[in-house]
């Protein structure tokens, strides 16, 4: 049998971790740990990819892993410039571990996204150039002196990117980040209810947003062999699309809406979803009836999660095999064109 396919599987180089390190998410992610050397062992695990990764792959039947820089990548770094080095750096670094081994690993591309143009280009490089199969963008771009600043994707500002991932016909994956400070200063709403940071609520309750707005904006209208991959059984969406498209539907709103259709079309048309880090049976079996069995992908999350807990839930899902086929492998390789045997 041929093993699962894990497209959401994430690593930073030893650029990233001397640029930014772990210690400014450190406390976030598990409260009253040591700022400065508590992720020492993530880290580790983060670089890793020949070795413990490897081996997690071989002893639990994943055939393959797409590897994309973790959040929050280039997208956390206010400064043009600097952005645009982190995604080079980490492009260079990542498209030449995967050329170690091409059996077992692919790459999505990090790009800076402050200006359109740029990331465009550094996209067509990574794709031309390096084999890369995509990229990958964690939620808004971060922008302004103090890095107060939030930048979307849905303006008409970023055509000359979307023009282009069309062209190249690539997917480009959406993936959540941390809260910038300014959001955790007491009195706003997650300064003063922490315990609500990460993973378990606030990474889809912030992305989720963005993705109303890239489906709502008319980039789909524009430019409609778009496709984009949401994460973690599409960041809770699928089980909304009935009234958010019920809404944007009525008469006093179809006058107004940027879009020519609703939320729903776009998600059977341009987005697709993983089951990264949302290992729910029933979930997955309700976005398959919604969105389309073509729409949905495996993917794990490691190394926040791990290759042992996705590949046991894995197999634990009682679909039919057929199904079970095209969500483990084969529309993978058909969204991404892996190099890979159906």
């Amino acid at each position: 049998m041929k093993g699962t396919i894990a497209i959401e599987e994430a690593i930073i180089d030893q650029a990233g971790i001397e640029a930014h390190s772990f210690a400014q998410f450190q406390n976030l992610m598990r409260p009253g740990s040591d700022a400065q050397t508590g992720l020492s062992e993530h880290e580790k695990r983060l670089l890793d990819i020949h070795g413990d990764r490897l081996k997690n792959m071989d002893d639990h039947g994943v055939e393959y892993m797409i590897l994309s820089l973790t959040s929050p990548g280039a997208q956390g770094e206010a400064n043009p410039d600097k952005a645009k080095q982190v995604a080079r750096v980490a492009n260079d670094y990542l498209a030449a571990e995967v050329k170690k081994n091409p059996k077992r690993f692919g790459a999505l591309a990090a790009l800076s996204m402050h200006d359109a143009k740029d990331a465009a280009e550094e996209l067509r490089r990574a794709v031309k150039q390096l084999g890369m199969f995509g990229g990958l963008v964690n939620d808004f771009q971060s922008k302004g002196v103090e890095a107060e600043q939030k930048v979307y994707f849905d303006t008409p500002d970023y055509d000359v990117f979307w023009q282009t991932v069309q062209e190249l016909d690539v997917p480009i994956y959406f993936h959540p980040r941390y809260a910038i400070p300014q959001d955790l200063k007491a009195g706003t709403k997650y300064g003063d209810r922490k315990h609500l940071l990460g993973a378990g609520v606030q990474f889809h309750l912030d992305l989720s947003w963005h993705l109303y707005a890239i489906c709502s904006s008319g980039i789909f209208d524009r430019f409609p062999k778009v496709q984009i991959v949401a994460g973690h059984l599409g960041e809770g969406i699928p089980f909304n699309l009935w009234r958010a498209s019920h809404w944007i539907n009525h008469p006093f709103k179809r006058g107004s809406r940027p879009m020519k259709e609703d939320y729903s079309y776009y998600w059977k048309h341009n987005v697709n979803i993983t089951t990264s880090g949302n290992y729910n049976t029933r979930g997955l079996k309700y976005c398959i009836d919604e969105i389309g069995l073509d729409r949905c992908l495996y993917a794990i999350d490691t190394p926040y999660e791990t290759v042992e807990e996705g590949q046991k839930w894995w197999k634990s899902v009682d679909l039919p095999e057929e199904q079970k086929e095209a969500v483990a492998r084969t529309n993978a390789i058909r969204l991404f064109k892996l190099p890979l045997e159906e």
